[in-house]
């Protein structure tokens, strides 16, 4: 007995929906992919990243970990970049974070959650650097706010890596997006965070740079 039948059924319906809609369709999709976008998100499965954009399979490029965050000894994270930006040539990444997101929750606390200590240590270090405009604001604001920090601080860290970095210096069209989703109302919103060339970064970021 298949314990997980009806998400067998629930595949068969969407296949069938998705032909009468499209005809064709995944005999199109077997052929290969040419997604635009890179979506790095956050692992909740309350962000399903082709619906919230409303793409379809073959569209969009997906990463995702807790807290969509971008550490630069992630080689999973790592790969996947450089296989969207190199290979499939993507024009756009996306860092998508969320409000309520419990990896950034988490991190605002002192309790030990176990492993996931290790990886949350990276939003800790960004609150500590805002720690005057968060404890600033009141106590209902700061994880939304920390929510924010964290996709800002991401983005920055995507045009840091020398994938991005290399795509720009051989002149590839690549923007890079800062945005947040909220889980209360389902709608994007953007941060006004686009970076689409090096010259955007600070100088110390910029590889290939001379400096004087």
């Amino acid at each position: 007995m298949k314990l997980l039948k009806h998400l067998f059924d629930n595949n068969r319906r969407w296949v069938e929906r998705i032909e009468q809609e499209n005809p064709g369709f995944f005999e199109r999709l077997s052929r290969g992919q040419s997604p635009q976008y890179l979506w790095i998100g956050c692992s909740d499965s309350r962000i399903p990243a082709n619906e919230v954009v409303g793409l379809l399979p073959g569209e969009l490029f997906v990463h995702r970990n807790v807290a969509n965050l971008v550490i630069h000894t992630d080689m999973n994270l790592l790969s996947v970049l450089q296989y969207a930006v190199d290979v499939l040539q993507v024009k756009h990444i996306i860092v998508c974070g969320h409000y309520g997101c419990g990896g950034v929750i988490g991190a605002m606390k002192n309790e030990s959650l176990g492993l996931i200590d290790n990886w949350l240590r990276f939003i800790k270090d960004i609150y500590q650097h805002n720690a005057e405009l968060l404890e600033a604001l009141p106590e209902d604001r700061r994880a939304d706010r920390l929510c924010e920090l964290n996709v800002i601080q991401q983005v920055a860290n995507v045009c840091h890596t020398t994938v991005v970095q290399e795509a720009w210096r051989r002149d590839q069209e690549l923007a890079v997006h800062g945005w947040i989703y909220d889980i209360r109302d389902g709608l994007l919103r953007d941060l006004d965070v686009c970076i689409s060339g090096r010259d955007q970064l600070p100088h110390i970021y910029q590889l290939g740079v001379r400096i004087d």
